[in-house]
Order: structure tokens, then C-alpha cells, then sequence
């Protein structure tokens, strides 16, 4: 078995390839992809996602490399509607579960129409390959195969590839080895 180096070796040379870009998936929608690593390598995969960002030039490239820290966006979304401080009162008087409920509602994470999904959407050129991060981050705010599958409505006209700090087979997300997600069966496994 590759090392999480070589494999993300790998999926840098892959990404570049233009037909990873038109890959088609088994529907002949364009391909979504996992990325699974071990959750303890986190910091390294975050290094190299920098270093493939930083690298990227649409004029050379002949794509643009967008990242998406789905924390981050959360984040975003709460401080732009105001409320990151009711969170923290909320989360004092309710606790953890109630505030999970209340910030995906608000979220409209089960929605086709998520905050999460527009926010992607909105910012996501033509010519792109998109990169999810933050999944490990979200827990338990936000459901990657949650995120999935709004996503797969939202965007078809690029590859997303999400970095999962966990176990993917190609039909079960298992986030940091050990919490049962859900399945998933539209995704392909970016390197094995």
C-alpha cells in the first residue's frame, strides 16, 4: 500500500491530467471523489493542499484549484446572519445536540438549497477542481454525505474531490476510522 505521501503525489498528477477534468461518473455526471487519510495526518494533508494551492495557475494549469474549508463557511454564514454569540448562549443553556440542530436548520444543511451548497456554488468557476476540507472540523455540525449529495445536485460541471479524515471504500464513509457516517455510493475513491 502507497504512502499518504505518495498517494497524494499521485493525486496531484492526476488532478492536472484534462481528463480527470471531464471525467464522467457511471451517470455520466461529472466525477465526485474521496480522499481518505488517517485523521492523526491531518496537518500533513493540510500542508500539501496549501502547496498544490499555492502552486496552481489557471494559465498554466488550464483550471483553477478552489479550496473549501466547510468550517470556515460555517463559520462565514453564522458571523455574516449574526449569530455566532446566540450559538455560544445557546450551546451554555441547551447544549451541544440542541445548537447541532439549530445551526443545521439554519444551515438548511438537508436542503437541496443548503447555505452551505449556494456559498460553494456562488464562488466556484467554470474551469475549476474543487477541494473540500474541514470534515473532521464540522463534526458533528455538518454530515459529509450530507454534503455529498446537495453538492451533486448543485455542481456538475467540475470535479470535487473531498479530503476525509477517515475510511472510504467507496460505499461507506467512516469519519476518523471509528464514527459510521453514512453511505455513499456517487463518489469514487480519488487514489487507492
Amino acid at each position: 500500500m502507497a504512502s499518504l505521501e505518495e498517494r497524494l503525489d499521485i493525486a496531484e498528477r492526476m488532478i492536472r491530467m484534462p481528463s480527470f477534468r471531464q471525467n464522467k461518473g457511471l451517470g455520466n455526471e461529472v466525477g465526485y471523489y474521496v480522499f481518505d487519510y488517517p485523521a492523526e495526518k491531518e496537518l500533513v494533508v493540510r500542508d500539501r493542499i496549501e502547496y498544490m494551492k499555492t502552486k496552481n495557475s489557471k494559465a498554466t494549469d488550464g483550471f483553477e484549484l478552489v479550496v473549501f474549508d466547510l468550517y470556515d463557511i460555517i463559520i462565514d454564514i453564522l458571523e455574516q446572519e449574526g449569530f455566532m454569540e446566540q450559538c455560544f448562549m445557546f450551546e451554555k443553556k441547551k447544549g451541544l445536540e440542541r445548537i447541532v440542530k439549530s445551526v443545521g436548520n439554519l444551515l438548511q444543511i438537508n436542503d437541496d438549497a443548503s447555505l452551505i451548497v449556494q456559498y460553494i456554488q456562488e464562488r466556484t468557476p467554470q474551469e475549476a477542481v474543487v477541494f473540500l476540507t474541514g470534515i473532521g472540523k464540522c463534526y458533528p455540525l455538518l454530515r459529509s454525505h450530507k454534503v455529498l449529495n446537495n453538492l451533486h445536485q448543485a455542481i456538475d460541471h467540475v470535479p470535487v474531490v473531498m479530503f476525509y479524515p477517515g475510511k472510504y471504500d467507496g460505499q461507506e464513509l467512516i469519519l476518523f476510522s471509528e464514527i459510521k457516517d453514512d453511505n455513499y455510493y456517487r463518489a469514487f475513491r480519488l487514489v487507492d
